[in-house]
């Protein structure tokens, strides 16, 4: 009975905390406030616990289920490919099982779909050398340093990206060069990413909402869970009605937004690891 009145607790807890308006955590300046930060992290904390609490299975089920997903793909889908992120990966069948909260038959629809986007889109083939030309824009990278935390830190520096002189599918692909790298840095297998979203100088010709939902579709279907927090630094006034169109797009994920100013970004690092500019 404890542990029964103890899930009801945290799951009434959470509903309740999410269920309070969130203005200030996603734009307004008040987010930076004590409170706003207290908040924001018992939020996390509580969903956190919540999310553990409901998607257990001890090791022995995990495995019964990967297997079971790997034998019906076999059967399902042999035309897909195998090895590292292929239909017999069983990380990566276990990854999109919690996920899916071990729903076998949701986790085999995503999976199948990120299998074949990642045959579609050529991720394989693209490399150092392929996206060179983009990278010099200097538009978004990957940190040398971890934060805090461990997490593999991505940088957007949204005052370069302008969508009128760069092409959307260098772009994308800069974005995927970035994430696998990323990927790569991972310390744990339950790890994931930091973004950062410079926005010191953003005006409307950096505005791209094609990019925008490109990329929400690239963490919500093919990395999910992947993308641990995103700050989005010194948001100005212009970026609001922005931030108004795209934020309905990320659903659930508007709640991994912290709106913050540089010094904040500090805090996430020990003083010389910080990203160039903070």
């Amino acid at each position: 009975m404890c542990g029964c009145n103890g899930n009801f607790l945290l799951s009434s807890m959470a509903v309740c905390l999410l269920s309070l308006p969130f203005r200030h955590v996603t734009f307004s300046p008040l987010h930076s406030n004590s409170y706003g930060n207290y908040r924001y992290r018992k939020t996390r904390q509580i969903c956190k616990a919540f999310s553990k609490n409901h998607l257990s299975l001890d090791l022995l089920e995990q495995s019964k289920l990967v297997l079971d997903v790997k034998e019906k793909l076999q059967r399902q889908w042999p035309e897909l490919p195998v090895g590292k992120k292929g239909r017999d990966d069983e990380e990566m069948i276990l990854w999109f099982l919690k996920d899916r909260r071990f729903n076998a038959d949701d986790a085999i629809t995503k999976l199948t779909k990120a299998i074949m986007w990642r045959q579609e889109f050529r991720v394989s083939n693209i490399s150092e050398e392929t996206v060179k030309d983009i990278t010099s824009t200097g538009k978004a990278y990957l940190h040398d340093y971890p934060d805090l935390n461990g997490r593999p830190v991505l940088v957007v520096v949204a005052a370069k990206h302008i969508p009128a002189k760069h092409d959307l599918t260098e772009s994308e692909k800069l974005c995927i060069y970035l994430i696998e790298k990323a990927m790569e840095r991972l310390s744990t297998e339950e790890g994931n990413i930091l973004g950062i979203f410079d926005l010191r100088g953003f005006g409307t010709e950096n505005a791209d909402l094609a990019f925008m939902k490109f990329l929400i579709d690239v963490f919500y279907y093919y990395y999910p869970r992947r993308l641990g927090e995103v700050l989005f630094v010194d948001a100005p006034f212009l970026f609001k009605p922005f931030w108004q169109i795209v934020k309905p797009l990320l659903k659930s994920y508007a709640n991994l937004v912290r709106f913050c100013k540089p010094e904040t970004v500090r805090e996430y690092f020990s003083p010389p690891t910080a990203p160039p500019g903070f």
